[in-house]
């Protein structure tokens, strides 16, 4: 009973009975388990009856959470609303608090009596939440130049203790300074759960040089371990700055441009967002045309040469740029069908103008020739005659102009004869030359009859030739004329009979002659020997023989003759 009053008299005046351990800390994360250990191992404590647990209120009041018993081996736990079914007491007597909350961060206190004394140890537990992640929101669509423009607000939220923001512009901190940024900060804290949550909001005098800028903010707070850092997303924006020049440039699908194509003068500012509407002035007219960044002229003439200028509509700013419109004509003087008398002169003159100096080529049927003069027109001029020039350097403006001669004039004929390699028949060539094509036929006068001739072949221009092949059986004339519309020539050749023939016949002469004269001989000589005697025969023999070798050479000439 005694001990019991004493125990009761010690609990309520522990103030003065207690002995100190010194103060403890416990660094604990919102929402998990505190463990707070009694910090006095109760081993070292002889006749331990129980341990208490109790905190401290702001007025200095004890509130008692939790008993055990060291002899009943027991724990109790006080009717405290904040920690019904939260907390749990070890045989160690380490009160653990579940779920942690703000609320949590108090000065615990742990008291181990005994029949002599009690031992209170004091714990301070120390509460951390690390915020959400950062987020910058209002964030605009676009930022001006020259103007404070509003980048966004940096909200951190649900953190303890509180925590601070800063800003930054390529990783690089901005402070609030006149004339470059304003930085305006605040927290707030809710009453339920006692958390914090932290804005600030920037604005910013952005310059040309914040295109492709990353804009951040970064939320700086506490944990058990140290201070800690959290980033937000970087974000970039479209810098709106106004048109500080202009410039003018042509599009066209080829690099140069002739008369009759289709062209677009395209003006440009350098501003961001980009001007959408010039005035477009062409060459010798000082009112501007209103139209958008893009002014089409079609079908451009070679008049429109000259310098093409734009602006911005108040007329500032003003760009100009050179056009050239390539053109080409040609003359042929004349040109067309041109029909001309053999003889005659003509003259002609291919003259190219141009925006540039070009150089003529000339072409007879396919074939390059020198610029041509006719002073005596011959047939071989007639043909198809072509002026041509082009600017290399201006893709597809050539010209081209084309003359068709005709030389006129009546048939020209001429015959020629060989004989053939058989001896027997003989070819006869006529070539003639005229135009209209002249009809040629050839006649054989000895007995009228029409000749036939082989295909005619062209020699050249108006000029044409055939072959007749006869073998006459004795001299006959042919005559071959030519006529068209403009006249008529004819002209004759004589044809000797077949030369085999005549060869023949003279031959035949020949050996019939030789056989007469030696018949003769023979005669003569049997009707000497019957007439000479025998004693002279030898030497008559002999005579006889020379004189008629000799009658029989002479009788031989005259044969031959």
């Amino acid at each position: 009973m005694a001990a019991s009053a004493f125990l009761t008299v010690c609990v309520l005046c522990a103030a003065t009975l207690r002995t100190g351990f010194g103060l403890h800390t416990v660094n604990a994360i919102y929402g998990e388990t505190i463990d707070i250990p009694c910090g006095h191992s109760q081993d070292k404590i002889n006749g331990l009856m129980f341990g208490k647990w109790k905190y401290e209120q702001p007025d200095g009041n004890a509130v008692s959470v939790a008993t055990r018993s060291a002899v009943k081996n027991r724990t109790s736990f006080d009717d405290v609303p904040e920690y019904n079914g939260r907390l749990d007491l070890s045989e160690n007597y380490t009160l653990s608090i579940s779920k942690g909350r703000i609320s949590d961060e108090k000065r615990f206190v742990c008291m181990l009596i005994t029949e002599e004394t009690v031992f209170e140890v004091p714990t301070v537990v120390k509460v951390f939440k690390p915020p959400s992640k950062p987020e910058i929101t209002n964030q605009p669509t676009f930022m001006e130049t020259g103007k404070l423009n509003t980048v966004g607000d940096c909200v951190a939220k649900d953190s303890y203790p509180d925590a601070n923001i800063t800003w930054y512009r390529n990783s690089q901190a901005l402070v609030s300074a006149d004339g470059v940024a304003s930085i305006v900060s605040s927290k707030e804290r809710n009453s339920t759960s006692g958390l914090h949550n932290i804005h600030s909001s920037l604005q910013y005098m952005s310059t040309k040089n914040d295109i492709d800028a990353e804009f951040s903010c970064a939320v700086t707070y506490y944990m058990p371990n140290g201070i800690a850092v959290m980033e937000s997303d970087p974000v970039i924006f479209d810098i709106y700055y106004p048109t500080e020049k202009v410039t003018i440039h042509v599009q066209s699908p080829k690099k140069t441009i002739k008369e009759g194509d289709n062209i677009t003068l395209k003006c440009i500012g350098n501003g961001n967002p980009p001007p959408q509407e010039f005035l477009f002035y062409l060459p010798g007219q000082e009112e501007g045309i209103r139209s958008t960044s893009a002014y089409l002229i079609t079908d451009i003439k070679r008049n429109a040469t000259g310098d093409y200028k734009c602006s911005l509509l108040n007329k500032v700013m003003i760009a100009s740029t050179m056009v050239t419109v390539h053109y080409l004509d040609l003359s042929l003087t004349p040109s067309g069908d041109i029909t001309k008398q053999i003889g005659d002169s003509l003259s002609v003159s291919c003259i190219p103008s141009a925006s540039k100096n070009v150089s003529v080529t000339w072409m007879k049927n396919q074939k390059i020739l020198t610029q041509p003069t006719f002073t005596n027109l011959q047939f071989r001029d007639s043909g198809v005659y072509e002026c041509e020039t082009s600017l290399l350097e201006v893709d597809g403006l050539r010209r081209k102009k084309t003359l068709r001669l005709t030389v006129e004039g009546k048939p020209r004929i001429k015959l020629s004869k060989k004989t053939n390699a058989d001896g027997k028949s003989k070819t006869i060539v006529y070539e003639v030359d005229g135009f209209p094509k002249p009809e040629v036929q050839c006649v054989s006068l000895g007995n009228g009859l029409y000749l036939n001739k082989t295909e005619e072949t062209t020699l050249s221009n108006g000029r044409y030739s055939a072959k007749i092949i006869i073998s006459p059986e004795e001299n006959v004339t042919i005559i071959c004329s030519a006529e068209n519309k403009l006249g008529r020539e004819s002209h004759s050749l004589n044809i000797s009979a077949s030369e085999s023939n005549d060869h023949a016949k003279l031959i035949v002469g020949i050996v019939v002659g030789l056989l007469l004269a030696a018949l003769v001989a023979g005669l003569a000589y049997w009707i000497y020997s019957k007439r000479s005697s025998p004693a002279s025969k030898h030497v008559g023999k002999e005579l006889g023989n020379t004189e008629e070798n000799k009658k029989l050479e002479e009788n031989n000439h005259k044969l031959e003759a």
